[in-house]
């Protein structure tokens, strides 16, 4: 789940460095690329008709037969192209397929010390396919470049739409790349990248067993001529526990303030038994924010791409899970029947909190919306610990309840929202905008042993405006360990926001999940904070 992956995103065309999507444990098992002379221009090879319900039986079909890992081209070279070398490799945009006859020009990713196994690309024009194979005419790259000695036929790692070839910045900027296993990426309304999303995810932070990363083995990217119509991706998927079919349909336009918005179909097919199937599964960073006591010796105020998981259950309840860099690898689970959405989001969105040129304040935010319903399951949150910004120690995805057994399918359709908010905000409650803990207790009185203070804070006027003149709304909080033993609710000078607070009694060696909500005459004005509080990792013993 770690990812090596911070350094290049400061902005937009960040990918052109490193695309930061790279497991640091490289289970891609990709298919090997084909062997038609090198071009970068798909025109004049052969071509072989294509359609998506065709993928669909090739992976179902794939499920009932071993998994082969495929050779990768020359290891002993792509090896040697580490972060340096593999950052100087530069796609030539003249090259680039619908430069010149499409809306969106595609270029290509390069081999490299973590990209070493070849995905096969290829343009899809009329129902027709058309690889594109490699050449090394296609980049620019210094004259020592080991990848100078790799063979003609060694094919690509990813491939990432430019923008608009309209514009005077196509070239520079993009907005969409996949890249490494199942990874992909877009920018949001600030024009950043930030977190990933994956195909799926298979058996994370299990104790005993490792985790597969299931690859995108090869891309169908269709024509696309209209920048304001979608672009339509297909892609293969295979892995030794899985089989797969995915058609994404990404949405982007002129207007450059609105993100972007990708409508995912997937079929999946089982070759094994997997004990924790992940699906929809979101990928970030949270290193320290305002809610940790003991921040890392750094200069910066906050360093994460995200700051919470958001969930919107079926009855229509809102749940905000502040994230934690925990002392342990843990798993959260949020049972659920057909939730509507979830998301790992970036609500704090001032640069003086985070002061820092890579502009954390503007990564995007990614709200997974299911468009079928989900049935029974689980959205699990899981955290691992790190201690640098380069980690992505943070999934959230959704497992259906039941066993994964060989022989299952699985189809899925859901819209992902790359986005600097929800797009479906909540018209009738507040929303959670800060999380901070301290000593408990009461100013200028002994301050007990094992007691701790938890506040809260709200925000979204046009609710919290109901609360009539010298009413206090009631602060509801339940926990599963330890012992409330005194709330408060105020409002916070200056805005339209209110603090609750409450003071929690629980042994240091305990973890205890607490819910808060406040309410005006039995209806709920806020949505629901779910807290984890980890007393030995937010206080340690001195």
């Amino acid at each position: 789940m770690l990812l090596n992956r911070r350094a290049l995103l400061g902005h937009s065309a960040a990918l052109t460095t490193l695309a930061a999507l790279t497991p640091l444990r490289t289970a891609l098992g990709q298919t090997e690329p084909s062997p038609p002379p090198a071009s970068g221009d798909p025109s004049g090879l052969a071509t072989q008709p294509f359609s998506y319900d065709a993928l669909i039986l090739e992976a179902e079909v794939a499920a009932k037969r071993p998994y082969v890992a495929p050779p990768r081209p020359r290891p002993d070279i792509t090896a040697t192209i580490d972060y340096a070398t593999w950052g100087a490799i530069k796609f030539r945009t003249d090259k680039a397929p619908f430069a010149t006859d499409g809306a969106y020009p595609v270029t290509f990713f390069h081999l490299g010390q973590y990209f070493q196994s070849a995905v096969r690309m290829h343009i899809v024009r009329d129902g027709m396919a058309t690889e594109v194979t490699y050449s090394p005419d296609l980049f620019d790259m210094p004259a020592d470049s080991p990848a100078r000695r790799l063979p003609p036929d060694s094919g690509f790692a990813g491939f990432r739409f430019q923008e608009w070839s309209g514009s005077d910045d196509w070239r520079s900027q993009d907005w969409l790349a996949f890249l490494g296993a199942s990874y992909l990426r877009a920018i949001g309304a600030s024009g950043q990248y930030g977190l990933s999303a994956r195909g799926v995810a298979i058996n994370p932070a299990l104790p005993d067993t490792p985790e597969e990363f299931p690859s995108f083995t090869a891309f169908y990217i269709a024509e696309q001529t209209d920048p304001e119509a979608p672009v339509v991706v297909c892609a293969r998927l295979d892995g030794p526990s899985i089989t797969g079919a995915y058609r994404f349909t990404a949405r982007r336009g002129t207007d450059r303030t609105q993100g972007v918005t990708i409508d995912v179909e997937a079929s999946l097919f089982l070759r094994q038994d997997v004990a924790r199937l992940c699906l929809m599964p979101v990928t970030s960073m949270f290193w320290f924010g305002e809610n940790g006591r003991e921040r890392p010796f750094d200069w910066r105020p906050e360093v994460h791409d995200s700051d919470g998981l958001a969930l919107w259950l079926a009855d229509g309840e809102r749940i905000w899970r502040p994230l934690n860099n925990p002392t342990a690898t843990r798993v959260s689970a949020f049972g659920a029947e057909n939730p509507r959405g979830f998301g790992l989001m970036q609500r704090d969105r001032e640069f003086d909190h985070y002061r820092d040129g890579v502009f954390y304040d503007r990564r995007p935010s990614l709200w997974v919306e299911p468009l079928a319903p989900l049935g029974r399951g689980a959205i699990q949150l899981l955290e691992i610990p790190t201690n640098d910004e380069i980690h992505d120690n943070i999934g959230a995805f959704w497992v259906p309840e039941g066993p994964a057994r060989a022989g299952a399918s699985y189809r899925l359709r859901y819209r992902m929202h790359w986005r600097d908010s929800t797009p479906y905000p909540a018209e009738t409650v507040a929303q959670v905008v800060s999380t901070r803990y301290g000593r408990g207790g009461q100013p200028g009185l002994p301050r007990p042993d094992g007691v701790y203070k938890i506040a809260v804070e709200f925000d979204r006027p046009e609710v919290l405006t109901r609360i009539p003149y010298g009413v206090m709304p009631e602060v509801v909080v339940s926990t599963s360990a330890g012992e409330i033993v005194r709330t408060h609710v105020e409002p916070v000078p200056g805005g339209n926001v209110w603090r609750a607070f409450f003071d929690l009694k629980i042994p240091a060696d305990t973890i205890a999940e607490v819910r808060l909500y406040l309410a005006l005459n039995g209806e709920p004005l806020t949505e629901t904070w779910a807290g984890q509080f980890d007393a030995a990792a937010l206080f340690p013993a001195r």
